[in-house]
């Protein structure tokens, strides 16, 4: 991948938005491959397309792009909160791609894909409706919650500045392919609940995913039953070895899950380490 921002591109522009997005449009265009398949490149959707940025012709995985100068914080606006849902229960939601570029040297910094097996009603807060002087009045967004995602949702393609190996990319998309054989609704108990285990030590027991109890009641107010339910999704982390059962109330992350080489700051960012392991 060329990291490189052509400027030149937005010449004539004068808002700032508008010389953001086609400047990283284009640099998609010409670098973004599918980290779903192995094909090496993308092809844009017809401007105006609602929702979808790309799509892949060989797998038709679609993508949607999401830029910005700053890094991700805790929350993404996204677009209307009715479609969002909409899409979501459909299963036509696309996959997201997240992209920080240096304003300063036109460079991009990071970009990591969230897939779309990993999205659910969670993960999307519903936004205030516009005012009664708005010129859409009533209209309902919506915002993305990265901090709600458990960090393996976070695949990088770009850690600070170096591209990561595309078979790592794939590899760890492939690794939670499974959570599209789940309905939304269990996606997003699986997601929630191994946002938790995210969050404790290698080896960890039942007790120490109860603490999330009262977290978890609150993303899932219809469920009564939640720890029923943990225990519920443990069992399905560990059939795909995401999780290892050691003994009667004891798990360890599983060997083929390791836990990611970055970590959440404030505020939700991610914290990228200066060195990945393993790097040199």
């Amino acid at each position: 991948m060329k990291l490189e921002l052509r400027p030149e591109l937005a010449a004539g522009y004068k808002s700032h938005s508008q010389i953001a997005r086609v400047l990283t449009e284009r640099w998609a265009q010409e670098n973004l491959y599918c980290p779903a398949c192995p094909s090496d490149t993308l092809d844009a959707m017809h401007p105006g397309k609602p929702v979808i940025d790309f799509t892949c012709s060989n797998c038709e995985e679609k993508y949607q792009l999401k830029s910005h100068s700053k890094p991700f914080g805790y929350s993404v606006a996204n677009s209307a909160y009715k479609h969002k849902i909409e899409a979501l229960r459909r299963g036509t939601i696309p996959n997201y791609l997240f992209l920080q570029y240096d304003p300063k040297v036109y460079m991009v910094q990071d970009l990591f894909t969230i897939p779309k097996h990993f999205m659910s009603e969670s993960m999307i807060e519903r936004r205030p409706p516009l005012t009664k002087g708005a010129r859409r009045s009533g209209w309902e967004g919506s915002n993305i919650l990265l901090g709600n995602l458990p960090l393996d949702a976070r695949i990088p393609l770009i850690d600070d500045g170096r591209e990561v190996p595309r078979r790592e990319v794939r590899d760890t998309w492939n690794r939670f392919l499974f959570l599209r054989e789940q309905s939304v609704h269990s996606r997003g108990w699986l997601a929630d609940v191994l946002a938790c285990v995210r969050k404790l030590d290698e080896t960890f027991t039942l007790s120490d995913v109860y603490t999330f109890e009262s977290r978890l009641a609150e993303l899932h107010p219809r469920n009564k039953h939640v720890r029923p339910k943990i225990r519920q999704q443990l069992q399905v982390l560990r059939d795909h070895g995401i999780v290892e059962f050691l003994e009667r109330g004891t798990y360890r992350v599983g060997r083929n899950s390791t836990k990611p080489f970055y970590s959440l700051g404030p505020r939700g960012r991610v914290r990228w380490p200066s060195r990945r392991p393993g790097s040199r």
